[in-house]
Formats: structure tokens, sequence, C-alpha cells
């Protein structure tokens, strides 16, 4: 036997192999059979002593077919290789045969930094010049592993690609329960779990662009019980991809469950000639035995460290003028808000829509998309007078774009229709009274990214970009792709992905904000070029208590934007300012609307925000009370060191007459002491716990913690841990 990566030694018994994918705390491990297959032999909890993995090499679990005496499950399960189950990939050659049976052909392990290691395990088909690479990087300590596939070939035609998934996962548990994560605009991230029964249960989007509008690309899988927070098997994953994805969940008739991950190939068959290469995009998954919060925290470090734009970077706090303006505004107006920016103490002021268009002006969402010229009546000096003003009050000058859209009425559209995805020869639908570019086309790709070098190019003051995505894909027809129309849902990304790919070989440092009407765009792998998404355009707090608990379960906070504005006046601005400094603070809201003391809160929240900065955007965050299971909600963050924390609280909707427990702390050093204080209390307030300036011991607090709920509506206390 020869065992082969995670730090395994090398036998030459015989010429079975095993591969090992490790983590600090995962084995995924993979084994030939006399066929010459490849299969899946263990997943879990990671294995400690190198004879257990010899006993598994030889273990026969027996799949589909267990009279193939198989020692697991295909690898990459082909379309036309005996399983009677749904395949990962789907191929047509070159002759009409659709069958593929891939066996093993080597393997290269390598490691990429002291943390990171990559195995690429190729296989072959003996009857046809094809090669499927199966790619996977392990994070040790991160404990998170991402899988992604590249398929080739030599046929003397195109090879046409019908299922493409970029991971096939097998699990053999007695019972499995998927958590999913659903919604519409204002409604992001809602969470539901069901048993997952004999069959197929699928996860998918159709929409192009907007893709995360109704079904988000995350999953949870609880392993024999619901997933939990604090304890019990889960397995976490996401798919990285900026448009049409598709998770299967089949339990077949031994209960096992598949999972397979990728591109959604729903009207997506793909022309593959000779020499080139497809890629997958890029599976995500970690598991926890000791439940979603563990795992939630191992997506966290993993994207600060590895994957999110500038994730060990900080963050800018802002002013958006939208909800103060709308369209409505002209260069005095912005001019006042930049004073009140610098006033709040934010760094940047930011410009949203409605600065652009001069033919149709932009005063409203029916024109001016696509023409992106300062709009000359609203803005006479265009945005280096902007740039200028702000830098005047003493702060940063962001801007909203939206590239990858047009209006029917724009000069855009007037100048080339052709770069529009547009039916020839029926009605046109229309979305939000705009269309969407294509982007697989080249032109448009250097129309896009035009865009932006042009107003960076005129005004290199510019420090931030919000990118927003208002509309799907809709009357599908590429002008462009002409007879490959199948091609356009792939092509799109693709394009997108060149596009952002120039940005940042051009201007590295540029923070974006990623937007789609909302959070519709949400996927690991646009977070390569974005450092932060916009999660939601309801900011009402109550509501965006459930949305960043969900977001939360695999965004680190300093991923998500949250804004302070007046959605649901009910509600204190003290709460509505908890709420959000949460996650990336910002605020979206008139001081000429604020009292004084409000006024005065909002500053000094901001300067607390600041200087606990590096407890919120880079600690560990703890999810200790769901909303979802009662009328109040608890989350803290911690710093690595355990020196400094801060707990959030808040009482939603209580109960006449509630009972209210104690709140357990997490993820503190049992054996340090800890001085609690509350803080962000309005001027002139003083904290009513009894507790407040006392000490405590990391052990107490833990295991015995403290009564801080209270039965006052929609209210919300902070509290500061200080290690001693």
């Amino acid at each position: 036997m020869i065992l082969i990566g995670g730090n395994m030694t090398l036998h030459a018994e015989n010429e079975n192999r095993v591969i090992r994918i490790s983590t600090d705390e995962t084995d995924l491990i993979y084994c030939t059979n006399s066929n010459g297959r490849l299969y899946q032999a263990y997943f879990g909890e990671k294995l400690l002593h190198e004879a257990d993995i010899t006993a598994l090499s030889s273990d026969e679990k027996g799949g589909a077919d267990s009279g193939a005496g198989q020692k697991g499950w295909d690898i990459y399960l082909p379309a036309g290789s005996g399983d009677y189950f749904e395949p990962a990939l789907g191929i047509t050659h070159s002759d009409g045969n659709r069958s593929t049976v891939l066996t093993f052909a080597s393997v290269d392990t390598k490691s990429l930094d002291g943390n990171a290691t990559e195995t690429i395990i190729r296989l072959q088909d003996g009857q046809y010049p094809l090669e499927v690479a199966l790619h996977y990087v392990a994070y040790k300590k991160e404990n998170i592993i991402k899988t992604w596939t590249e398929i080739k070939h030599q046929e003397k035609k195109p090879i046409h690609l019908t299922e493409y998934a970029s991971s096939i996962l097998y699990l053999e548990h007695p019972a499995y329960y998927l958590t999913e994560f659903s919604g519409d605009w204002a409604k992001e991230m809602q969470m539901s779990t069901q048993p997952l029964q004999p069959g197929k249960k699928v996860l998918e989007t159709k929409l192009g662009t907007r893709a995360a509008m109704f079904m988000y690309p995350f999953f949870e899988l609880g392993l024999g019980q619901p997933a939990h927070e604090h304890q019990g098997e889960v397995l976490l994953g996401t798919i990285g991809w900026t448009g049409n994805y598709r998770f299967t969940f089949e339990v077949d008739n031994m209960h096992h469950l598949r999972v397979i991950s990728g591109i959604n190939p729903y009207a997506s068959r793909y022309e593959l000639p000779a020499g080139e290469t497809f890629a997958t995009p890029e599976f995500i998954f970690t598991r926890s035995d000791e439940g979603t919060g563990k795992a939630s925290r191992h997506f966290h470090a993993w994207a600060r460290h590895y994957q999110l734009k500038d994730g060990k970077g900080d963050r800018m706090t802002l002013l958006n003028n939208w909800e103060n303006t709308g369209f409505q505004f002209d260069e005095q107006k912005l001019s006042g808000l930049m004073q009140e920016a610098k006033h709040l103490g934010v760094d940047m002021f930011l410009l949203d829509d409605g600065w652009f268009g001069n033919k149709y002006p932009r005063n409203n969402d029916r024109a001016g998309l696509g023409d992106w010229q300062v709009m000359e009546n609203k803005l006479p000096h265009g945005i280096p007078f902007l740039v200028k003003e702000a830098e005047k009050a003493g702060v940063k000058f962001g801007i909203w774009i939206e590239p990858e859209m047009v209006n029917p009425k724009s000069e855009l559209a007037e100048k080339h229709p052709d770069w529009i995805i547009k039916l020839p020869n029926r009605e046109t639908y229309y979305y939000r009274n705009q269309l969407v570019l294509d982007l697989s086309n080249p032109e448009v790709q250097d129309f896009v990214f035009g865009v932006v070098d042009g107003l960076l190019t005129d005004n290199p003051g510019i420090a931030y970009f919000k990118w927003d995505c208002n509309s799907p894909i809709t009357n599908v027809y590429s002008p462009y792709l002409k007879d490959k129309q199948e091609q356009l849902y792939v092509d799109y990304v693709r394009g997108l992905y060149k596009v952002l790919d120039r940005i940042q070989a051009k201007y590295p440092h540029i923070p974006m904000m990623l937007c789609s009407g909302g959070g519709g765009r949400c996927d690991y792998e646009a977070l390569k070029y974005f450092t932060e998404f916009w999660a939601s355009d309801n900011t009402d707090p109550v509501e965006r208590l459930y949305i960043q608990w969900g977001f939360s379960q695999f965004f680190p906070s300093k991923a998500m934007c949250a804004h302070v504005t007046s959605w649901n006046r009910r509600t204190s601005v003290k709460f509505r300012v908890d709420v959000a400094m949460m996650c990336k603070l910002g605020f979206d809201i008139g001081l000429d609307g604020l009292s004084a003391d409000e006024r005065t809160f909002c500053q000094e929240a901001v300067t607390t925000y600041n200087r606990l900065k590096p407890v919120i955007l880079d600690g560990d965050l703890y999810r200790l009370v769901s909303p979802y299971e009662g009328e109040h909600t608890a989350v803290m963050h911690v710093d690595e060191a355990q020196s400094k924390a801060l707990l959030y609280t808040y009482n939603i909707y209580p109960r006449f007459g509630e009972a209210l427990y104690p709140i357990h702390f997490q993820g503190l050093n049992p054996n340090k002491q800890y001085k609690i204080e509350e803080i962000n209390l309005m001027p002139g307030t003083k904290s009513a716990f009894q507790g407040n300036g006392q000490t405590y011991s990391g052990d107490y607090l833990m295991k015995v913690g403290l009564r801080l709920f209270t039965t006052e509506t929609t209210s919300s206390h902070l509290f500061e841990l200080t290690a001693l």
C-alpha cells in the first residue's frame, strides 16, 4: 500500500493507493480498488494512527453495486459508469457516446504555505483521451477544505459537458437534517431545517446574476440530529460562484447521502474544444463535532486569512446619502452631508445612485443607467469637486456604480443594442426597468472595466466603490454567442471575473462593497475582489438580527455591512446603532432628524466602535442565544488573546412575565478574571446592571452566566469585558 499526502509514510506493499487530505481536525480519504477506480473510503474526524488507515483501505463498504467489491463511493461519479444515482460528471463524447469511466492516473501534493496543502488527483478514461483533475486545498488550522475540478480532452472534435460538478461527498449516518437559507428582497437569509428522506432535495438558482435573491449558496447538514449551535456533528458548505449554482442531496437505497455541488447545468450544456480546460468553481466546506458555532468560526478565520479581499485589513465607517436624499440632491446638499459625516466621526462619505446621465438624466430608476458621465445640471463641477469637498470636510469619498446593467432609455442602449442580453424576436421583459449587459462579449468587458478605470483615472481621490447589480438575467439571449446560447450563464460569470481581475491588477487596494438589490450576491469567489457585501436593503434592526444571524453562519463580521437608518422608527437610535455595530458599521441617516442626545450618542458610538474594531472585525464570533428560539438574542466577539470581549444582548418582543435565563458566555479563558462594563449608553444614563464594573472569572461567566436579558421591548445592551 502507498499512502500519499497529509504527512503520510510511503510503503510499497502492493499497487493500492490511499490518498489522505487532512486538516488538524478532519480526514478525507480516498482508496483505489483492483478495477483502478478511486473511491471515498472515509470522511470524518481525523484519524490518529496509520494502522487505522491501513485497515480502512482494506475495508469494503459496498456502494450502489455492492457486488463490485468497492471500498467506498466513486470520487467523481461520471454518468454511464454503472452507478444508478445522480452523477457528478456528464459528457457527450465527440462520437456521441454518453458514458465515461474514470480510473486513477496520478496524484501530486504540494505545500502552499506552512498551513495549506494542495492535492491534485488526476483521473483518466481508458477509452477516450479525457483527463479530469480534482484539486483539494486543505487548511489545517482553519479546518477548511476547498475543492474544484478541471476537465480537458484531446478528442478530434469538441465534447459537450452536461454535468460538471465541483465536488461529490458521501456521508453515512442514521439521519440527515438540512438547514437551508432562503428569502427575497428585504427578507434575506432566512433559515429553515428539514430531514432528508430517500430521494433528492435540490437547492439551486437560475437567475444568472442576482443569483442569491431567493435561495442562498450555503447549506448546513446536521448528521444524526438537526444542526445545533453548540454540539453535534455538522457539515457546512458553500460554492464560490457568482451565478447559477446547484446543490443536490440524494439519499440512496442504502440510506447513504451524496452531496453534489457546483454550477447549475440548467440551460448550460457546454461545448469544450480539444486542448481547452473547463474549470469548475470552488466548493468550500468544513465539518465540526461541536456544532455550527465552531464550524462558522472555521469559515470566518479562513476567510480573513485566505479568501476575503484585504481580509486582515481595516474597514472604513461611512455615511451614505441614499436614505437622506434618494435621487434628489445637488452639490450643496452633498457638501452638507460630508460635514455631517465629519461630525459623526466616520471615515467616508458614500454617494449613491443618481449622479450620472445627461441626455437621459438619472433622476429615477427608469433612465440613464449605462451612461456614466456626471449629470451636469445636478453636479456642474463634477466628481473632482465632490472629492475636494470631502477632503475639505476631512473624510474620504466613495461612489455607487452598477456597471453590468443598462436602462433601455440610455445613450448606451441606443449606441450598442448588440451589447444587451435581449431576445431578438419576443416582447422584452424588464426587471426594475433595466436589462443586463452581455459580459460574455469582450467589448462589453472592456466597457465595464472602463467605468471603474475612467472614474479612477480622472479622480484618483475616489477611495471606495459600491458595486450594485439589481436585476437577474432576463430575456436570455446573447447576440455575441450566436449559436452557443447554452454557454451564456457560464460565460457571463467568467466575463465578470475577467473584469474584476483587471480591476484587481490595476487597483489592488481599492475597497469595494458587493451589492445586489440587498444581499443578492454573497459568494466567496466574488469576495476575492470585494472587501465586504451589503447584506440587505432592509435595515429595520429587528429584521437585521435575523439576517445577520443567518449570514454569520458563513461570513466574518468584517465582511457584512450594516447601516443605521430610519427604518422602524419605533426602535430607538441606540437599538439601531447597537445592531449595526455587530458588523462593518455605517450610517444612512440625517443628523438633523436626531435629537442632541442622539447625535452625541452616535458620535460616541463611532468612537467606541473604532476603539473596539480589532475585537469586532477580527475577533471570534460566538452566537449565544438564537432569535429563532425566543424573543431575545445574544452574540459576542472575543479577541484572539482572550483579553477583550464584547457582548451584545437584545430584547426583541418579550412576553409579559416571561422567564429570563442567564446568558452563558463562550470563548473566554476560564482562568482569567474579567471586568464587565456596560457601554453605548445614552448621554446622562447609567447602567441598570447591578454587576456593572464587577469582576468575574471566565469560568464563572461560561458556566454560571449572568442575567442580562430584560422584559423591555426592542431594547439592547452592550457589555465590554476586559481581562485583568
